[in-house]
């Protein structure tokens, strides 16, 4: 593998070196004035990105994984049930944690490939007379699969059934490259890391409480030492934490917020989306199919794609880190062999991406596929051409 090529997996994503150096950082006393100025407005750039006027923000240092059992184990008690559909890698995990933590969870088995059913939600929900669940799980996008569900249509089951149940979303790779909107979907926790639309190397839990999600706290009876955001609350107060921070990352973030915020969250999300189309348009010449069932449910942070029947997916990806030094994704789960993934987010711009439709061309007609050298580069080109940002039309 060579570090001189842009990687084209799902996270941890490429870094700007701006944010390498800002990693790369001198020993400080975190127990010193100094650390807040590095805490705080992390948090306060963080709580933007949410498009969040209300949430509390945490980060722990640990990962997506920490931040769903962050999630769970501050609000809920042994035996209390939970709503979840299962339709790909990550959402199974979280219903696996779930259930070791002693959790009750009515699973809606999904297909890999498929959105969250929100109008199945809303049925089991309006079922639910006596509120026995007390949280909706959602995963936003689905990485396994490149299936984006529908925050906004859970949100309105939840709220078609009169139902107070609490909703959890896992935006580990949306948040910070698509939109997500904590306060106007009504999620109650959002969960992500800093090593996907945060551009960070991994080490960071991110973690959003909605004031309904806080007042949890004083309820909730799962075991919790690490991960119990009133240690961590009480030590922010103090511009310190409970334990030692993960001082490097948490100043990358500050700027990695800063840098998503300068260019404009909306001009991040339309950035991810045209560079997702141009993949998708290679995908479409090359004559292949999208693990995502349909156009609404494409994500436009990772794109898993299906390969002929018979022919084992994972030889692209392992073909293409021994010739040519390039990283992709393989299938995981129950589509393991059947897709290989391309992610197309965090530090990516539509030239970088291009070499990696390129390499994935190659890879293919060394492989005996029937792909036409140049074609989806030849697709993407024009996606990119034709659909540039107003700034650059305006230079032309």
């Amino acid at each position: 593998m060579s570090f001189q090529n842009p990687v084209f997996i799902p996270g941890p994503t490429n870094m700007p070196e701006v944010l390498r150096k800002a990693v790369d950082m001198p020993t400080l006393d975190h127990r010193s004035p100094l650390f807040g100025q590095i805490l705080h407005p992390a948090l306060a750039g963080v709580k933007k990105v949410l498009k969040s006027e209300t949430a509390t923000i945490f980060v722990f240092p640990s990962t997506g994984t920490g931040g769903w059992e962050t999630a769970l184990t501050n609000t809920l008690s042994a035996g209390d049930k939970v709503l979840a559909a299962r339709n790909g890698m990550f959402s199974q995990r979280w219903i696996d944690m779930c259930q070791r933590h002693g959790l009750k969870v009515e699973i809606v088995e999904t297909p890999w490939g498929a959105g969250l059913p929100a109008d199945r939600y809303e049925e089991i929900l309006t079922d639910d007379k006596g509120h026995e669940i007390k949280v909706v799980l959602a995963t936003h996008n689905e990485t396994a699969t490149g299936v984006r569900s529908d925050i906004k249509a859970v949100r309105r089951a939840l709220d078609a059934a009169n139902h107070p149940a609490m909703l959890f979303v896992d935006g580990v790779s949306s948040i910070g490259s698509m939109d997500f909107r904590m306060d106007e979907w009504g999620v109650d926790i959002a969960v992500t890391g800093s090593q996907k639309g945060f551009m960070l190397p991994a080490g960071l839990a991110i973690v959003g409480f909605s004031p309904k999600a806080m007042a949890a706290l004083e309820t909730a009876k799962l075991p919790r030492t690490f991960f119990d955001v009133r240690d961590m609350a009480k030590g922010y107060a103090n511009n310190a934490y409970p334990y030692t921070p993960a001082v490097g990352l948490l100043n990358g973030l500050k700027m990695a917020s800063d840098m998503l915020l300068a260019e404009g969250l909306e001009n991040v999300f339309a950035r991810h989306h045209r560079i997702a189309s141009g993949v998708r348009a290679a995908v479409d010449a090359w004559g292949l199919k999208l693990c995502a069932q349909s156009p609404d449910l494409y994500s436009d942070t990772v794109s898993a794609i299906r390969t002929p029947e018979g022919f084992n997916a994972t030889s692209i990806v392992t073909r293409a880190a021994d010739a040519y030094g390039v990283a992709f994704g393989v299938g995981l789960g129950e589509v393991a062999g059947k897709v290989f993934r391309i992610g197309h987010l965090g530090s990516l711009t539509d030239v970088m991406m291009l070499s990696g439709i390129a390499t994935v061309e190659m890879v293919m007609v060394d492989l005996g596929l029937d792909i036409k050298l140049g074609s989806g580069v030849a697709a993407a080109q024009q996606v990119y051409r034709t659909s540039l940002p107003a700034a650059a039309k305006a230079a032309a």
